[in-house]
Parts: C-alpha cells; sequence; structure tokens
C-alpha cells in the first residue's frame, strides 16, 4: 500500500477505530465519553491545578487537598491558565451541560469546563476518582451531566444520636459520589410497644441546643446551634446541601414531654401527637422555629427547612386541623426566606382546608399518605424515597436491613415511586433519596453500623439519581469496582485495610501500651493471638481506641469482652493466670465470635427480646445487635503475655 493512501484511509476512518481508550468507570457513571489513544501521567511536583476565575478558588483548593489525600502527592492550585501536564478549571456557559454538567478533556493536559462552579466541582471530582483508580488518565473527553438536580441522604438524628463527627463524614462520602443533599432528622421518639407499651418509658430526643425552651435538648447527644452552622457551611463548600428538619405535629414526644399541655390526650390520638386545637402547641412551635430560622446568622442557613408534618392521624376534624397547620407554617418558613418541605400526607388528610404548593417540595415516601400524581396535579415538586425501595431500618426486621442494590441498579429510578411510575425527568420531580431511619433506639446498632449499610447503598443510589435509565455498566461489574473505591478523600470509615485477603499486620509480642500502626480494623476481620494469662484486675484492656475497647477483663463480670458506644458484652469466658491459649476472634456486620485452641467459645450473634405488646395482640422483638469494628490503636496495661499477633482482613 502506497504512503498516501495509508494517510488517507487513517484520515477518514471512522472515530471508533480511533478511540482506544475504554470508557473510564467513575461512580456515578459519565454520560458521555470519547475514547483516545494514549494516557497523561500527572507528574508528581510539577503538575499545578489552575483556576481561570476567581469564582473557582474553592473548587481548586478543595481538589488539591482531596488530590493530596488520595495519593499522598501535594499539588498546588493556582490562578492562571496553565499548560502541559495541568489540570485547568474554566467557567464557560454551554446550555447542554445545565446548573451541574461539565466536560473534561485529557489531552497533554486536563481542561475541566463547566457553566457554574457546580459543574466544575463535580468534574474535579470525576477527575479525582480517575486518579485514584490509577496514575495514568486516558485520554478522551467526557460529557457529563445528571438527569436529577436533587439526590441524597436522609439521617434519623432523632432516634439515636448522629456524632457530628460522622455527619461531616457523611458529607465528605456523599459529594465524592456527586450526591448533593444530606438531610438531618432533628427530633423523633421510639415506638411505645417497644418501651412495655409506656409512653414514659418511650425514648425521645430532640437534637439542637435551644435557648428558647432550656431542658428540651437531648441529654444523649446533641448540636450547638454554632456546630450545626458549621456544619452546613462545610457542605455547602463541597457541593452538599444540609436539610434540617424539624418533624411534627407528629414524632412530637420530645415537645409534649416537655410541655405536656399541648400533647393530644392519648385516648383519640397519641402522645407524641400534638393537640392541634390547642392555641399553645402553635406558640410553643413558633417560637422553637424562630430560634433557628430567624436573624442575620440563622442557625438554619440553607436554602430549604423541612417542617416535617407525617403520620399524624385523627379523625376529620383533626384532618382539617393538620391541613391548617402545614399551610400554617409552610407560610411561615417563607417568612424567613426559606424554602418549605415537607412529608404531606395530603392524600390521607384529606379535607377542604387549602395548602399552598408553589415553591414547596413534597418527600413522596408512601402513596397512601401523599400519592404522586394527585400531588403533581396540586402543583407540590416532588422528591421520590419510597419506603418499599429505599428505606433501610437497621435491625428492624421490616424494611430493608440493606438496600436490594441490584434491583435498584437494574430496575429503579426516582420516576418510579413505590410503583407509580411517572416520566423520567418528570419537570414537577426533583430527585431521588434514600433513607435511614433509626427506629429501634438502644437495639446496639452502632454508627459502624449505619455506615456499612450507607456504603453499601450509596454507589448504585448515586449512580440511579445521576444517570437514571441510562447506566451501562452491568451491576456485578459495577458493584466490584465500586466496592474497590475509597470513601471518599481522607476516609476510611469502614476501616478497610489490605487489597484481598491479606494478613494486614503481624507482630511477634504486644507489650502493655504499645501503639499499633493499624488503629482498627472493620468487617470482616479474623484477629490471632496467642496468651499466657496472668491475674488481671477488673477494667482492664487488651485493644482500645477512643471509640472501642477489647477488655481482657472487663469492668462488670472480669470476663474478656468488648464495649462501644456505651454497651458492654462479654464472652463466656475468663483469662485465667497460667494457662496458655490460642485466641481468634472473628467480626462482621452481625457479630463476633470467639474461638479458643481451634474450638467456638461464643457467638455474639443477634439475639433477641421482647419489648411490649402492640395493640394488645402482637409481640414486638427488638434485636440487641452486638457488632464490633475492633480497635488495634492501643494495647492496654495488662499484666498477661500476648504473642504472635495476626489482623487479617477476612474470616478465617
Amino acid at each position: 500500500m502506497m504512503k498516501g493512501t495509508l494517510v488517507a484511509l487513517l484520515l477518514t476512518a471512522p472515530a471508533a477505530l480511533l478511540a482506544v481508550n475504554p470508557k473510564p468507570f467513575v461512580v456515578p457513571e459519565v454520560r458521555e465519553w470519547k475514547g483516545a489513544d494514549g494516557m497523561l501521567t500527572l507528574v508528581p511536583g510539577s503538575a499545578r491545578i489552575y483556576y481561570t476565575s476567581p469564582s473557582l478558588e474553592g473548587v481548586a483548593d478543595q481538589m488539591a487537598a482531596d488530590y493530596t489525600k488520595l495519593t499522598g502527592q501535594p499539588i498546588q492550585a493556582v490562578k492562571g491558565k496553565g499548560g502541559k501536564g495541568d489540570i485547568i478549571l474554566t467557567l464557560k456557559n454551554n446550555k447542554k451541560l445545565g446548573d451541574e454538567g461539565y466536560l473534561i478533556d485529557i489531552t497533554d493536559r486536563v481542561s475541566v469546563t463547566a457553566s457554574t462552579v457546580e459543574g466544575a466541582r463535580w468534574g474535579a471530582t470525576t477527575i479525582l476518582q480517575l486518579r485514584d483508580a490509577s496514575a495514568e488518565l486516558p485520554k478522551g473527553r467526557i460529557t457529563d451531566y445528571p438527569d436529577y438536580e436533587f439526590r441524597g441522604l436522609v439521617i434519623d438524628a432523632g432516634r439515636k444520636y448522629i456524632p457530628m463527627d460522622y455527619l461531616y463524614k457523611l458529607v465528605d462520602v456523599l459529594a465524592y459520589r456527586k450526591m448533593n443533599v444530606l438531610h438531618v432528622h432533628l427530633n423523633d421518639n421510639g415506638f411505645k410497644e417497644f418501651f412495655n407499651n409506656d409512653w414514659d418509658q418511650t425514648q425521645a430526643a430532640f437534637r439542637l441546643e435551644c435557648d428558647t425552651y432550656p431542658g428540651l435538648t437531648a441529654r444523649d447527644g446533641s448540636y450547638t446551634k454554632q456546630e450545626f452552622r458549621d456544619l452546613q457551611k462545610y457542605a455547602l463548600q463541597r457541593g452538599v446541601e444540609i436539610i434540617p428538619e424539624i418533624d411534627f405535629p407528629a414524632h412530637s414526644l420530645a415537645f409534649t414531654r416537655y410541655m405536656p399541655e399541648i400533647a393530644c390526650d392519648g385516648v383519640h390520638n397519641d402522645v407524641d401527637h400534638l393537640d392541634l386545637k390547642n392555641p399553645k402547641t402553635y406558640e410553643f412551635m413558633d417560637a422553637l422555629l424562630k430560634e433557628y430560622l430567624e436573624g442575620p446568622d440563622p442557625v438554619f442557613s440553607g436554602k430549604r427547612f423541612h417542617i416535617g408534618t407525617d403520620e399524624y392521624k385523627g379523625d376529620s376534624i383533626d384532618m382539617e386541623n393538620f391541613r391548617a397547620l402545614t399551610a400554617r407554617y409552610i407560610d411561615y418558613t417563607k417568612d424567613f426566606g426559606k424554602r418549605p418541605a415537607v412529608w404531606g400526607s395530603l392524600t390521607y388528610a384529606k379535607g377542604s382546608t387549602p395548602v399552598p404548593s408553589d415553591d414547596v417540595d413534597m418527600y413522596l415516601w408512601y402513596n397512601g399518605y401523599a400519592d404522586p400524581i394527585a400531588m403533581f396535579e396540586q402543583g407540590f415538586k416532588g422528591v421520590s424515597i419510597p419506603d418499599g425501595y429505599v428505606y433501610i431500618v437497621p435491625g428492624a426486621g421490616y424494611y430493608y436491613d440493606y438496600l436490594n442494590t441490584p434491583m435498584l441498579y437494574e430496575k429503579w429510578t426516582p420516576a418510579n415511586i413505590n410503583g407509580i411510575e411517572v416520566e423520567e425527568k418528570h419537570p414537577q420531580l426533583l430527585g431521588g433519596m434514600f433513607a435511614v431511619w433509626n427506629d429501634h433506639p438502644n437495639n446496639g446498632i452502632t454508627v459502624r453500623d449505619i455506615h456499612h449499610r450507607v456504603m453499601h447503598a450509596l454507589p448504585t443510589m448515586a449512580a440511579k439519581t445521576w444517570d437514571g435509565k441510562n447506566v451501562t455498566v452491568p451491576f456485578e461489574e459495577f458493584n466490584a469496582k465500586s466496592a474497590a473505591q475509597k470513601e471518599a478523600p481522607g476516609v476510611n470509615y469502614l476501616a478497610r485495610h489490605g487489597q484481598g485477603r491479606e494478613v494486614v499486620y503481624e507482630a511477634p509480642s504486644v507489650t502493655p501500651g504499645m501503639q499499633l500502626p493499624i488503629d482498627e480494623i472493620g468487617y470482616n476481620y479474623t484477629i490471632e493471638f496467642d496468651l499466657e494469662g496472668a491475674p488481671e484486675a477488673k477494667g482492664t484492656a487488651l485493644f482500645s481506641t477512643p471509640d472501642a475497647t477489647v477488655w481482657i477483663s472487663d469492668p462488670v463480670s472480669g470476663n474478656m469482652g468488648y464495649s462501644r458506644e456505651n454497651k458492654l458484652m462479654n464472652y463466656r469466658h475468663d483469662v485465667r493466670p497460667g494457662e496458655k491459649n490460642h485466641y481468634r476472634i472473628t467480626g462482621d456486620n452481625k457479630g463476633t465470635k470467639l474461638y479458643i485452641d481451634g474450638k467456638l467459645v461464643d457467638d455474639m450473634n443477634i439475639s433477641w427480646a421482647t419489648y411490649g405488646l402492640r395493640e394488645k395482640a402482637r409481640q414486638r422483638d427488638m434485636a440487641d445487635i452486638k457488632t464490633l469494628v475492633f480497635p488495634l490503636q492501643k494495647a492496654g496495661d495488662f499484666k498477661s503475655k500476648v504473642t504472635n499477633l495476626k489482623v487479617k482482613n477476612y474470616i478465617d
């Protein structure tokens, strides 16, 4: 073949023949990919992140910090145009991209172009995921934009205190997968049937510092007003909106316990319902909400405030009063410049009292309370959060303990609201969310257990709220690759170590007070060691972190055991002076097992305890969860001899 003919063929060859780089894997999947030939390596020490507009400085600085956390290689953010070997962030209007879309061109440099700061942030996030997967970036072009503007998670902090440091981690892991909403449910109460059918014994909590009503704030965990302001500021810098919810007029036992005269009588309605016929109810709620919505630096600083309005039950008069209350607090929220969000319940709460729908977002979770089609016809914007698909209630035995991610990935989109399907990208459908509800307070579920469930679901929910029906990667491949990703830059709350099945740490001996290089290890794990017993005082630790302790002699029984989140578990074994044994402890998301010299001694798996009757007819059980993310940071001040420690990232 003559040289001229070969050149002509190459110039006229279909683009697909030249697109040698396959579509790279990120979560959520990018919308369009045009591969090119070759790879780009960002050279440590010389690559920079350039931003061409002052408004992109925050994105560039955050990207630089995250890049360093992911790679261990410092990179500098600089204002300017940049050049070969650099990452360049630019704003340029492009209607196709919308508010959150972006273009990435990987050539001899990385160019991220977006119409908005938000789009540039998500483009930077895609580059971070690519760089975390490989030091070499595939050359080509990415065009990406979401189907839905609202993509998020609801976390129930009312029935289980969620520490502020974990809320920060949630912001990080959501942002790393382009999820842009974290809804914090700030008050709630347990179900009385789990508390001897007695409202006086039933758990209830309001989690915010409160000056208007001193003593209202929960004693077992709460947030100061400044802490909540700071969380919202941090989240906003990462593209995540914090939506606070104060739930009323049901789920309000914390309020009625504080001021009993605003409670329903417990005969016609439950006492966790506010009395909507009592003027004091409105005085109480007006003053409470005002504390967080008012002023030049309000505690609730974001765009939206969620006023609850869920599951209020009663007769037709109650429903008219409920509708009037909903209308009142929609308007009250708007008076403070906030966009109201509601659960709604307006299909259940039938009546003639009008409820405004303009600029109101309704969470569509159960069609019997709020029928999606009817709510759209009334003018509400909707958020798809169907309980039958996306509700997690850890350890409850109803709803999901872990979401059915294969089904969600292959069959669900936000347009499917518990079987009622609306058109994809319906103009009134904002997007979708999933939720973690802690219906069973004090059942032993830890924040680590909650996180394990969140991270199991998050990649799938991110993919389906961003891409909708447009996912192309088979689920098995998607699941395996997403599970191998880091949680977020600088976040390893699952406490994963190593690649594949490994011994991730071993030591010939463990001495008292020794600092170990691995702080902790999460599910699934095996810890092995030899131990020669010596007399030990009660309360002697074997290993500990600030979050958990493994006891060689627990503080109560003197047995070997462990504690976390103020809950103590002890094995049916005590260390005897002079005895030499080989110990093996395994742990997963259901509990731990103790083996001595190869024999199973105790299985600390889920157990159940009866907590009362519901409607005097059915027994209801609450799980007693005994899981442990194994602490290894520091050895205790023990007298026994510990040798041949092995830490494995699998169950042996």
